[in-house]
């Protein structure tokens, strides 16, 4: 079976985003380019105002990535699951278009009889296990965020622990926003040892606005450059002729 690799981009913020270009059309873009969106919204009791709620879906629904919002006290969990699903969607969605190509226009992997269905199900878990995964973690450090940082700082540890049940390679990348001189200031760069992630947020500093948009922006552009150096063509090929269809 080929095996490709899967990027997500993982944003935590608390929402409303006040500075810079529309954060939806920038995850979209990242979705054109091969990127997962997946956006965790980390509220506290009676925060979060609808247009927040509004504009965390959107940009998950612009990048092809999945939303939830959560109270700050069930982060750890959630951060698991999201990249999970979100690794799993986007294989689906990867295996559909092979579907597509081999049957034809008119039929999914829903369409599909259970038996053979039950098959392709079996070879997109195994590339949940087995598929390279980078992950490209944004996190917003505006001021509102101050009270949630440790929170933070332990969902994405319990992540890193989760993770090393895989047997693909993971590579995690984290940036915070905004930036002191930059959109986005460099934490860790691109490594495989998670352990790295217990110092990193000794480094953040805190400030007034939130800038989402450009912070996105220059997310895509680190992992477009990860990608031309790795020589990587992003359109994956996923070899299913073990499933006779």
């Amino acid at each position: 079976m080929s095996k490709g690799t899967l990027r997500q981009i993982l944003l935590l913020t608390d929402g409303c985003s006040n500075s810079g270009d529309d954060p939806v059309a920038i995850a979209a873009l990242a979705k054109e380019e091969g990127m997962t969106v997946n956006v965790i919204g980390i509220v506290g009791e009676g925060e979060m105002s609808e247009r927040g709620i509004d504009e965390i879906e959107s940009i998950a629904e612009a990048g092809g990535g999945i939303s939830q919002i959560v109270y700050a006290k069930q982060l750890s969990q959630t951060v698991q699951m999201v990249t999970r699903k979100a690794m799993t969607q986007t294989i689906h969605g990867v295996v559909n278009k092979e579907i597509t190509q081999i049957l034809g226009e008119e039929k999914e992997l829903e369409d599909l009889e259970p038996e053979k269905r039950g098959q392709l199900m079996e070879v997109v878990d195994e590339l949940g296990e087995t598929m390279d995964l980078d992950i490209f973690i944004l996190v917003d450090t505006s001021a509102s965020m101050k009270n949630k940082m440790p929170m933070v700082q332990e969902a994405l540890i319990d992540l890193s622990v989760s993770l090393r049940s895989r047997t693909g390679d993971n590579h995690f990348a984290l940036y915070a926003f905004p930036g002191k001189r930059k959109d986005i200031d460099k934490l860790i760069q691109w490594t495989p040892h998670f352990d790295s992630l217990s110092g990193a947020f000794k480094k953040m500093s805190l400030s007034g606005i939130t800038p989402t948009g450009p912070a996105l922006q220059e997310a895509i552009r680190i992992v477009r450059k990860r990608m031309k150096k790795r020589g990587i063509d992003d359109d994956e090929r996923f070899d299913l002729e073990e499933v006779d269809m």
